[in-house]
Formats: structure tokens, sequence, C-alpha cells
């Protein structure tokens, strides 16, 4: 049985924007915002900033410089990578580099050198754009590597290694700059189906796969953010996420810009809070855990000055006054304001579930937040809660550039078919590089992308989503359970910090394990055997709650974080 809906989810403010189908037009656009702030970041402590006239100056100057060295011929076989923290540098390369005609490769700076040298030897990278942080691990990989020809450091070092070639960012600009003054005319890549960006999935370099994207997928998803976001070029924006990633790179860089916004880089999240009080931002681009994490903050701050149960009592004040119309979130809540620069309205959240509770606790704030789902293979945006119809709960209908789909032949207990989501729409990649076995199970006979998340479609057409088809756990009676359920509720326990459930084969049949790490920064006087004896009851009792198939039955405790990626989502296969 298959389901789907296309429901209507669009702007329907009078913000002033344009929407751009390819890099030229883009750029262009970015150039008429002309003398506007479009970055604001620190160096060394020291604050800059670089107007929409000059960033696209530079953009045009690098694009040329790139076809000057690399030339106008075999396009597709150059691929150049970009590596390191995020910075109008980082930003100008990708543009730059998908204006050439050339393939753009973001690559995460967390990563193993091992698996950097890795990647770029599969996808045959031909140079490599890198922050200082990536100098001398770059210049290693370098010695000896097969395709990798050219190393451009975003800033010139002070010694250059012999056997290495190298041609700094700031030199290609020169040549590019050049070009234009001799005469030749900034002309960006017009071919908006082949291969523009190549992105690698999580994972090692043996189970990581490679996402082909071209020009259409990609502003096909920056559009549909724009329609669907209640943003502005009056917004200011901090940067929290990391810039490798397709949600940061197309819901905050390239939507947020196209409006004409201002975006503040956060060079770390230790500085976050300093940082919202200097940038005093508008809006916010970020995962559930940073939501989670912030609100754990301000009730512990609470809990420190004594106020925890005014804050409490007048979050549940606020909430109903609400109701009448009437906001108290000036008032009430002035230092929780404060905490986040004082004028923070709107949160765009996605990359993992978010406890619904939360929306409605921070819309008593005064901070709207805003669920999206998405995957790298979609470019990724692929659906948003619409800011003029919101469902806790739910991350909304599709956006206007594609369909979704859910495939399958059970139901809950309310009569929705719970299935997989298929995705069709411009925004889904031409595939995957050099992998036809994962190509051919990534679509469905009729051309449906399958996401393998699993979830249902209510009555209106918005997503609710249910768990990973590769997560879920089969019972001996055949029940599924998909653990990301439950780890939902166990959430809500404020003594645990962050949990996992997994299925443990106990001989007798498969057992549902809770794998706990307590929340000991926030009750640092309470010892080991009160964590766990407490937390034990706490399970016990939500067990009673829970249908018999999915009731935990065996704890275990561990000392220290559970790993997680750089968009802060737990690596779950890591955990047995």
């Amino acid at each position: 049985m298959k389901k789907h809906y296309r429901v209507r989810n669009h702007k329907v403010t009078d913000h002033n924007y344009t929407l751009v189908d390819d890099i030229g037009a883009y750029i262009e656009l970015l150039a008429s915002h002309g003398s506007r702030t479009m970055f604001v970041w620190k160096e060394k402590g020291e604050r800059k900033e670089i107007t929409y006239g000059e960033f696209t100056d530079v953009t045009r100057r690098l694009s040329m410089g790139l076809l000057k060295t690399f030339g106008d011929e075999d396009k597709a076989n150059v691929k150049i990578a970009v590596i390191g923290e995020t910075s109008p540098r980082w930003f100008a390369s990708y543009l730059a580099i998908m204006a050439a005609g050339y393939v753009v490769v973001p690559m995460d700076k967390e990563l193993a050198p091992e698996e950097v040298s890795g990647f770029l030897n599969f996808a045959g990278i031909s140079a490599v754009v890198y922050a200082p942080s990536w100098e001398e691990p770059l210049r290693q990989i370098a010695v000896g590597h097969d395709s990798l020809k050219l190393l451009i450091p975003m800033r010139a070092p002070e010694e250059t290694a012999a056997d290495v070639r190298m041609l700094p960012f700031d030199a290609l600009c020169e040549r590019g700059g050049e070009c234009l003054a001799d005469g030749a005319v900034f002309e960006a890549d017009t071919d908006t189906e082949r291969v523009a960006e190549l992105l690698f999935t999580s994972g090692t370099t043996g189970s990581s796969k490679c996402v082909m994207l071209c020009q259409r997928n990609i502003f096909a998803a920056m559009k549909a953010a724009c329609q669907t976001v209640d943003f502005s070029g009056d917004d200011v924006l901090i940067s929290v996420l990391p810039l490798h990633h397709t949600y940061e790179l197309t819901c905050t860089f390239l939507a947020g810009l196209n409006f004409g916004m201002t975006i503040c880089i956060n060079e770390s999240l230790r500085y976050l809070t300093k940082d919202f009080k200097e940038y005093r931002p508008t809006a916010i681009v970020v995962v559930p855990l940073f939501v989670t994490t912030m609100y754990k903050k301000i009730l512990s701050e609470a809990k420190k000055s004594g106020k925890e149960k005014i804050l409490l009592g007048a979050t549940k004040a606020a909430h109903a006054l609400s109701f009448l119309g009437i906001d108290m979130s000036e008032k009430l809540f002035r230092d929780v304001r404060e905490s986040f620069g004082g004028r923070l309205e709107k949160m765009v959240c996605g990359g993992a579930a978010l406890s619904p509770e939360l929306i409605p606790i921070f819309e008593t704030f005064g901070i709207s937040i805003y669920e999206g789902y998405g995957i790298t293979e979609c470019s990724p945006l692929v659906a948003v809660t619409p800011y003029f119809k919101r469902k806790c709960g739910s991350v909304g209908p599709s956006v206007p550039c594609c369909e979704m789909r859910i495939d399958g032949v059970e139901t809950d207990d309310k009569g929705h078919v719970v299935g997989e989501v298929q995705v069709r729409g411009d925004n889904v990649m031409l595939g995957y590089m050099n992998n036809d076995e994962a190509n051919e199970g990534a679509f469905t006979e009729d051309g449906w992308f399958r996401t393998g998340d699993v979830g249902y479609l209510d009555k209106d057409g918005y997503l609710h989503l249910t768990g990973r088809m590769k997560s879920v756990i089969v019972l001996d009676n055949g029940k599924n359970v998909f653990p990301e359920e439950i780890e939902e509720y166990l959430e809500k326990i404020d003594l645990i910090a962050e949990s996992v459930v997994v299925g443990r084969d106990a001989g007798d049949g498969m057992r549902l394990t809770a794998v706990v790490f307590p929340n000991y920064a926030k009750y640092p006087e309470m010892q080991e055997n009160e964590f766990r004896s407490e937390i034990k009851k706490q399970i016990t009792a939500l067990n009673k709650k829970m249908p018999s198939f999915k009731q935990i039955h065996e704890i275990d405790f561990r000392k220290t974080e559970f790993e997680k990626t750089t968009t802060k989502k737990i690596k779950r296969h890591l955990v047995k």
C-alpha cells in the first residue's frame, strides 16, 4: 500500500526575495545586495566583516583563477575538495568551484587524515582548498598521491615544502583578477544537469557512499528552504553547524544569503553564549541536541539562582495567556531571552528527532521552533512544518520541489499507514558515485528514492517520523520496535543525559536493552549507585505505561558520552 499527498507548503508573507535556478544567477543575486554586510566573524579574536559586493568580487576572481589554472576542457574530471572551519573563504571556494564548472567536494574537518586520504583517492580529487588547521596533514597526504595535483591553502603558509605543488587562495584570486583586467568576462557554468557536487555520507571510507548532486538538485532545495521558512533580509543569523554538511550549507548559507541577511559565524561552541550577546541574532538553524542542551542550561542556571520554581511557573502562565492572545515573553523571560542575545525569534531544527514538548516551552520564551526533515541524497530538504500552520511532533508536509509517499502495509492504532518514506522531485540526487549496487537499492522500480526512514502521513499530509529501517528491532513474536520511539520517552527522564535502545539475544529471545549515559553534569552531588537505583526505578515506571513488546528488560550504564557525528547525532551503529 502506497499513500502520498501533495500539500501546499510555501511562504505567504510579503518578504521580498528572488528565486534562482543556477550558480551564475545566484552569484549575480548576491552581488545585487551590494554594501549590505554579508559575514561577520572572528580571526584571532579580532572582529571581521565583509559585504556582499566584496565577497562576490573575491568569488568571481577565484573562479577565474581556477579556470586559468585547470583549463576549460574535461571539467567533469576536475574535482576540488574544500575542508576546514566555516569561513567566508570556505563558502567563496564552494561557489567559485561550481561556477567554474568543476565538481566541488565539501569534506568534514573532523575526519582523520587517513579517512580524508581514502576519500581523495576514491573520488580522484585534483585539488584541495583548506584552512590552516589542515596544513600539515595535507602536506603529508599529498606526497605520492596519484590524483592530487594542487594544494590551495586559504592562508599562505610561511614555508612551502619543495615536493608539494601549492598555489595559495590569494594568488589564485590575483591570477583571476589579471584575467578580468585583460578583458576576460566572468561567465558561470550553465549546465544544471551534470554533477556539480560530491558529498560523502557519514561513515568510514568502507561504509560511506558518495552522493552526486547537480545544480538543479542544489538550487531546488535552496528555493524550497526560502519558500518555507519565515526569514527575510532583515534577519541576522548565527552559524553553529559544520559547513560541509548539506543541511547547514543549503538551509543556512545558500538560502539565508539569498535573502540578503547577515550571517555571523560562531568560531566554537565554547564561545556561543558570548557570540549570542555580541551578534544578537534573530534566527538560527540547529540540530535537536542544541535545543535540548540550551533548555537544560536554562533550567540549571535557574536552579543555581533559586529561581527554578519561578521559571516553571512563569512558563505555565505564559502558555495559558498565549491562548488569550497575550504575549508575556518579553516581561516574564527577559533573562532567558538575553542569554540568546535578546532578539532571537526563530529556530529551524532538523537532523534528528526533537522532543515535541520543547516547542511550546520555547514558544513561551518568544522563540518559535520550526522542524524540518531532510537527507543528504535529497540535497537535503524534504519536509518543513509551515510557520503559518505548525504541528508539534511533525516535520510537516513535503517542500514545493518534491513529493513524498509512504510504502507500507501495517497501520498504527489510529489507522495511519506506517512504512518507508519515499521521495520524488528535483531535489533527489543523480545517484551514488561508482556504486551500481547502492543505486539499485536506493530507488524503487517507478523511480522514487527510498530514504530508509519510517513514518506516516496524517490526514493533512504532514509527515510523522517513527524510526529508521536499519535500526528496527524485530522481536521473536514478529513485532517491529523502533528504538527512537522509546528513546524519546527515556529523554524525558531528567537523570538520563543520553540513551540508545538496542536488541540483544538473551538465548530465550530478543530483549530490549537501554544503554544509558547518566546526567552526571547536572547532578554532580549524586553517587553512581544513586543514579543507577533511581534510573531503574523511573524506567520501571515507564514500562508500566508501555505495551509489553516495547518494555525495556535490561539497562546498561556507561561512564562516557556516546560517540557522535559532527552534526551531533549518536553513531548508533557503534552501540551493540
